[in-house]
């Protein structure tokens, strides 16, 4: 991670961290001393500062005689004491000087210390530090504006300016050091020996690296461009979706933008500079193309901070250390001869083990030697036991220049592989014995005899493999290193493989830096991770929480989920969502209830993937188990509201199976179940039922199917606090719970078993419920008493105010109070709900006001406690209580000449479960044999709904001899109500024998002589094949229905009552409208529908000329296309409506089209085929 870059987990290092980087134990510096002679400032802490009044000790004996504080300390004191400005301006004052702090870096860069919060900002960890209020800006905390804490109202505006200033050149700095770091991370360094083939044989082709491919990517595709090859350059960017060809700096290169392909192409034959006189910016110099001067010795570490335009002081300053160390370096060369000679004569006499690696080109195989720091010109020759006593006799070696520098090491992998190459002694553990040779040869003939050797630690991989690991913390650091170089070579199929040691490095690593980098390779492992492969993922990241533990996880493990909440692959996101779940029981309750629940509510809002909001969802429900904040309830609610209002099932679904059950827990335990939330759905869906604009049936679904899943939490609250909760005891005698007891739940958290703690523990409960309720009553029962006074009289009064016509409504009503019956058992239902019901449904006819249709009867009551209440068991017994509810329902309506919507509305509802379709003939066959006809007439027409959901069988051996019997009555007015339902088998029955027997009822109608004055009949006749005729068999509507309307047409052309005549001319319209999409034969056409039109368009004519301006462009029409077929058309069938192609004709029927008044059933069979 760059350093410039803003990551709100960051945490600052604590005080005991400072004294410990401040004060380095007395071992370790003379090993430093010997390392670094000279050492950049930049990278290390800034130096102590002296305070008045001391001076420093010549002697130099350890003992200090002045007082002096650190830089760090001082940063540390100005934060805890809050002056901000002049800690800000420290900061910059050390950064400009390059001698950046760390601990005023992370607090500046950290936008949660200048938030006003309860909390302490997760970035200062100081007791004192108190955060600040936050301006405008979002990624950096650069821009505030301090001012405004600033005694001296004059200096605002120069205060201001400064901030700005310095946030404006903070900016550059942190683009130009992740451009920097981005060209460092991703080039691939090729050792020095290869590089050196390569020039030597040309033939050889060197790999191209990565920034190198950027930059010839972006040649290709402007020259493409140039060149009017565009449809190539669509291609070449599709195929490098990962680059941005429109900018040069995505590249990543240090450098201004080359000239194009032409221009190097002609460029190519010139002059051309020499290797020694140009360096590759973005990689660095080849040590093996300088020349022997400008090699230095001394390892600097790699500076992220450092900017690209040094200062010249500070360019000269390097330049005089480097001819000091070389002529250090000569001084060295003469003394290392001497001591190698005195080594060689005490390795006799003391037992040292040390393995000579490939890389060390020592001259004695038994010397110590250790890997090369940064660039390998320096070795420590510490005898093992002056190592190990800490003195101070160290010598520094200059080691010939034929051992060139480990490319691609930095000095801390330099100085881990140091502690590696520690002899066993080194490490306590015993010594390990070579034989060594009685020879008197040079130190230098033997390190020329071991050059011969095909060994070779001058690149990466050769200095991992030459440093054996041998101990725990090594083995970490070295898998540190070579991790990052593992992963994108291994195939994507098998990255889940790497999981467990990406983990396990992770865990025990030392450095946080590098334990971030592969927790950031673990998210980023696989590109678009399937269900598998993110479980895998999702194992591990618990598995790293549960061993690490909460501070780590915040500081860790939950910036990388931070970091890819917006990433362009939904898979990616949907990781980040599940991990937010997964990782919430291990995450400080803190940011478990504020960090983590933003984010997930961020998503929530802002993703457009189903996939995501749903895991989204469920990570929500988990954060509900764990929170226990009682100021995010209402967060809660709104984010409950927020998924069930989603527009994808699966959202929804996750809310209903997870979200509600872990809030309803959540909101039990705070007393807000019965208090809060029942009651606010209810008050959002007496709102919906009393606006002014229509009731939004989405709404209403979203409001009830979240009090359904309260019930099983409501339930159980019930059970926990009931004055038998304390007596309940396990025992083997408890009768077991019935599996059909309750109903099936939508997932096991809205299981009542889960809830109260056990299936056993519920059977105990359950009997101690039935017998409270039986024997004992409901006092002292303050739960139950709610339900029971409170919630059951408010839904009453809600589902009265219901319009009884939408079946939806009525249908959701119905699951609710069935739901809310069955979980609540049978005898709560017949002691506490049906009385509740029968008190406002008194049935008789008073209670029904015939004029006004306001009746309790007629609303939406009667088919939510017919199809709710009363069908929650199937006993006889209920069953006979259901049959006699219906029939007295439809005895009080027929004889009070109240509308029939609510007896309707309980067929249509009860009619859909073919279990209830015997029940529903039962009350039917007591209307048809009632003595009453109005009963008889309301049961005929009942039949009509029944029908479409009733077996044939049932239909021929129950509906049809009702029918006919119906059709003999001596009432006129009970024949006609019979015919809609003869249509409507004629419209969904397939049995010829049943067609037969109903189109024979249908046709005494329709020839009898005593029918031939009823207009009544005639009307609804007609209306009957207007609504069935293009649903019904094509040959009973080419050879019944169509010649009866044309006999009917004319006979309604010599009727000589006007308003009669009106009202047959207008079904008859609304009839040949509705037939005019269907396909009718030529005969047919000629001989019937075309003279039926003609007598309608006559009727029109003196009735109606709007309905004749119609009628003449159909009749048109329709002639046109009998003439073409006559003149040798093909034959076949033909489409009145289909045959409207005119633009005039078109014009004006669509125009009366919209000015009639015809009702909208009937135009919407209009459109309707025959399947």
């Amino acid at each position: 991670m760059a350093a410039g870059s803003v990551n709100p987990f960051n945490t600052s290092d604590s005080d005991e961290e400072a004294e410990r980087r401040r004060e380095p134990s007395p071992s370790a510096e003379p090993h430093g001393a010997s390392l670094a002679p000279f050492s950049s400032q930049t990278d290390a802490e800034p130096r102590a500062l002296s305070l008045p009044g001391t001076r420093a000790s010549p002697g130099g004996d350890g003992v200090p005689t002045e007082t002096r504080v650190s830089v760090d300390a001082v940063a540390a004191q100005l934060l805890r004491d809050q002056y901000i400005l002049t800690a800000l301006e420290l900061h910059t004052e050390l950064l400009e000087a390059g001698r950046e702090l760390p601990r005023l870096r992370d607090y500046f860069s950290n936008p949660g210390n200048f938030e006003r919060q309860s909390g302490t900002p997760p970035a200062c960890k100081d007791p004192g530090a108190v955060a600040l209020n936050r301006t405008g800006s979002i990624s950096t905390l650069d821009s505030l504006d301090f001012t405004r804490y600033s005694d001296d109202g004059n200096r605002e505006s120069d205060e201001r300016v400064a901030v700005l200033e310095f946030e404006l050149r903070k900016a550059k700095e942190t683009i130009q050091a992740l451009r920097t770091n981005l060209t460092q991370a991703t080039e691939c360094e090729i050792p020095s020996q290869e590089r050196k083939n390569y020039k030597s044989s040309p033939e050889i082709q060197e790999p191209i690296r990565p920034l190198e491919k950027r930059a010839l990517n972006f040649l290709v595709n402007e020259y493409l461009l140039k060149n009017e090859y565009k449809l190539s350059s669509i291609t070449f960017s599709d195929e490098n979706d990962d680059q941005d060809f429109e900018l040069w700096d995505d590249v990543g290169l240090n450098t201004p933008k080359p000239p194009d392909l032409l221009q190097l192409y002609r460029n190519c034959g010139s002059s051309q500079l020499s290797p020694r006189e140009m360096a590759d910016v973005a990689v660095g110099m080849d040590t093996s193309d300088l020349t022997k001067d400008f090699i230095t010795q001394e390892p600097v570490q790699r500076i992220e901070t450092i900017q690209v335009p040094f200062e010249q002081e500070i360019i000269q300053e390097l330049e005089y250390q480097i001819s000091l160390l070389n002529s250090e370096k000569q001084s060295l060369a003469e003394q290392i001869t001497q001591l190698q000679s005195k080594i060689e004569g005490m390795q006799r006499s003391v037992s040292v083990s040390v393995v000579t690696p490939a890389g060390c080109r020592s001259s004695d195989p038994g010397l110590p030697c250790e890997s090369p720091v940064d660039n390998g010109q320096y070795l420590d020759i510490r005898r093992p036991t002056e190592v190990d006593t800490g003195s101070d006799t160290t010598q520094t070696a200059r080691l010939p220049p034929a051992a060139p520098p480990a490319a691609g090491l930095d000095s801390e992998n330099s100085t881990q592989c140091l502690n590696m190459f520690k002899s066993p002694s080194q490490h306590g553990r015993g010594a390990v014995r070579f034989d060594q040779p009685n020879r008197k040869l040079s130190p230098a003939f033997h390190q020329a005899l071991l050059s011969f050797c095909h060994t070779s630690a001058d690149s990466r991989l050769g200095s991992e493999v030459s440093c054996i690991a041998d101990s725990e913390e090594s083995v970490m650091l070295m898998l540190g290193r070579c991790l990052p170089h593992i992963v994108p070579n291994v195939l994507l199929a098998k990255r889940e493989e790497l999981i467990p040691l990406i983990l396990c490095t992770a865990c025990l690593h030392p450095e946080p830096k590098e334990r971030d980098q592969l927790l950031h390779i673990l998210f980023n492992l696989i590109k678009r991770p399937d269900d598998d492969q993110r479980q895998m993922i999702l194992t591990g990241c618990v598995a790293f929480a549960r061993h690490v533990g909460p501070t780590r996880v915040e500081a860790e493990l939950l910036p990388q989920c931070w970091e890819q909440i917006n990433h362009k692959y939904p898979e990616r996101r949907l990781l980040v969502a599940e991990s937010c779940g997964a990782l919430a029981p291990y995450l400080p309750k803190e940011i478990r209830s504020s960090l983590v629940l933003s984010m997930l509510q961020q998503m929530l809002a802002e993703d457009k993937v189903d996939l995501v909001r749903e895991a989204v969802v469920r990570s929500l429900g988990i954060i509900m188990g764990y929170i226990d904040d009682p100021d995010k309830y209402s967060q809660g609610f709104e984010l409950m509201l927020l998924s069930l209002s989603d527009l994808s099932e699966r959202v929804v679904s996750a809310t209903h199976q997870v979200f509600i059950p872990a809030f309803a827990a959540w909101t039990t335990e705070l007393g807000n179940l019965q208090s809060h939330l029942i009651p606010s759905l209810l008050t959002r869906i007496e709102r919906l039922l009393q606006g002014e604009h229509g009731l939004d049936e989405h709404k209403l679904h979203m409001f009830l199917s979240a009090l359904q899943s309260l019930i099983p939490p409501l339930f159980a609250v019930v059970l926990q606090n009931a004055p038998f909760t304390g007596r309940a005891r396990l025992a083997n005698e408890v009768t077991p719970i019935e599996v059909t007891r309750f109903p099936r739940p939508a997932s096991p958290l809205q299981d009542v078993s889960t809830l109260v703690g056990g299936r056993e523990q519920l059977a105990a409960l359950l009997h101690l419920y039935e017998h409270q309720l039986q024997h004992e009553g409901t006092a002292g029962w303050d739960r139950l008493l709610w339900v029971v006074n409170q919630l059951l009289p408010r839904l009453i009064e809600i589902v009265g105010g219901i319009n009884v016509s939408s079946s939806t409504c009525v249908h959701e009503f119905s699951r609710f109070f069935w739901r809310l019956c069955r979980t609540f058992g049978k005898t709560f239902t017949n002691t506490k709900v049906k009385p509740q019901f029968q008190e406002i449904l008194r049935l008789s006819e008073e209670n029904v006001d015939a004029t006004a249709g306001n009746g309790v009867l007629t609303k939406a009551t009667v088919p939510i406690y017919a199809t709710g209440v009363l069908t929650c068991y199937n006993q006889e017994e209920d069953r006979k209580l259901l049959i006699a509810f219906l029939e007295d329902v439809m005895t009080t309506l027929s004889l009070s000449h109240a509308p029939l919507d609510s007896l309707k509305a309980s067929f249509v509802e009860l009619g859909a479960n073919p279990a209830y379709h015997e029940l529903l003939l039962t009350v039917l066959w007591f209307g048809v044999v009632h003595t009453s006809a109005l009963v008889r007439c309301t049961a005929a027409r009942m039949f009509e709904l029944l029908v479409k959901g009733v077996n044939e069988t049932l239909v021929a051996q129950r509906v049809v001899p009702a029918l006919i019997t119906l059709s003999s009555d001596p009432e006129i007015s009970v024949r006609i109500s019979t015919i809609p339902a003869f249509g409507t088998i004629m419209e969904t029955v397939t049995q010829r024998e049943l067609l037969e027997r109903v189109k024979m009822q249908l046709a005494s109608f329709l020839e009898d002589p005593q029918y031939q004055d009823q207009h009544s009949l005639h009307m609804e006749i007609i209306k009957t094949f207007g609504r069935v005729g293009p649903n019904a068999e094509p040959r009973f509507r080419d050879e019944f229905v169509l010649p009866h309307l044309h006999k009917l047409a004319m006979v309604n052309n010599m009727q000589t009552v006007e308003q009669k005549r009106m009202d047959v001319a207008s079904q008859l319209f609304e009839a040949y409208s509705a037939l005019s999409c269907c396909f009718i034969s030529e005969e047919v056409m000629l001989n019937h529908f075309l003279p039926g039109l003609r007598c309608l368009r006559s009727d029109m004519e003196h009735l109606s000329p709007e309905h004749e301006v119609i009628l003449s462009s159909m009749v048109k029409e329709c002639e046109l296309k009998v003439e073409s077929r006559a003149m040798g058309e093909p034959p076949g069938s033909m489409s009145i409506a289909a045959s409207l192609v005119g633009e005039d004709a078109k014009t004006k029927f669509l125009s009366k089209m919209g000015q009639l008044t015809t009702s909208g059933a009937m135009l919407a069979n209009v459109f309707q085929r025959k399947k």
